[in-house]
């Protein structure tokens, strides 16, 4: 069964949910602050939290970013809101699912197996393998890259961009796609795209007018494949 986190202020939810979580076998620790999350996240290792948005000292969707600079333990939001814009908001800030309250058990208990199952699932992934395209290679574990045996001076974005682009050579990607993946955005400026892009064409020594391994398809999207 699963370790379990529960971050809710009121005492009569939180008891409910640990009652619950209990019967099913669960480890539960429970605290009904933003910043006890933070302590019992550093100290304790857990396989799931449950994030109540309505905290007395920090809004929860701040503790969710907080959260997510620390660990990547799968989060469920427990929330009273409804409002899609910010629900969209805090899937793209790095919850893992949400729930709308009130919730039943069963539904919470189904939640909580499929975050649970996607989480165990990626755990027992092989490390990524390095990908390769004419003469590029990216190192996703090692988060390097090389052109023809050069390492490539990268940022963070850059290398995201790049990496995701040569896990599908020869496949136009949607910008839309782009800001999804790579900027973890629902929506954005294609400006963005076209800036990184710039960059990332100049150290692979290629321009917009002459590509070599970047090309853009007006009004499509993009595409990484080898010289001809």
């Amino acid at each position: 069964m699963a370790s379990v986190l529960v971050v809710e202020d009121d005492q009569f939810v939180r008891s409910a949910l640990i009652r619950h979580l209990t019967e099913a076998s669960h480890t539960v620790r429970s605290v009904g602050t933003a910043l006890e999350a933070l302590r019992e996240v550093a100290h304790h290792r857990f396989d799931v939290v449950i994030l109540d948005l309505g905290l007395p000292d920090l809004d929860g969707s701040e503790a969710l970013k907080m959260l997510r600079g620390i660990t990547d333990v799968p989060v469920i939001i427990a929330t009273a809101r409804d409002d899609e814009a910010e629900i969209v908001r805090l899937l793209n800030d790095g919850a893992d699912d949400y729930l709308t309250k009130p919730f039943s058990v069963e539904h919470l208990s189904a939640r909580m197996a499929a975050v649970l199952r996607r989480s165990q699932a990626a755990a027992a992934e092989p490390p990524p393998r390095v990908l390769r395209v004419g003469g590029l290679a990216i190192d996703p574990l090692r988060r390097q890259a090389e052109l023809d045996g050069a390492v490539l001076d990268l940022t963070r974005r850059e290398f995201d961009l790049l990496a995701f682009l040569a896990g599908r050579p020869g496949v136009v990607v949607a910008r839309r796609e782009l800001l999804a993946e790579v900027w973890q955005q629902s929506y954005g400026d294609d400006q963005t795209i076209d800036v990184h892009l710039s960059w990332l064409r100049r150290k692979l020594g290629e321009t917009a007018a002459r590509p070599r391994y970047l090309h853009t398809l007006r009004g499509v999207g993009v595409k990484l494949e080898p010289p001809l």
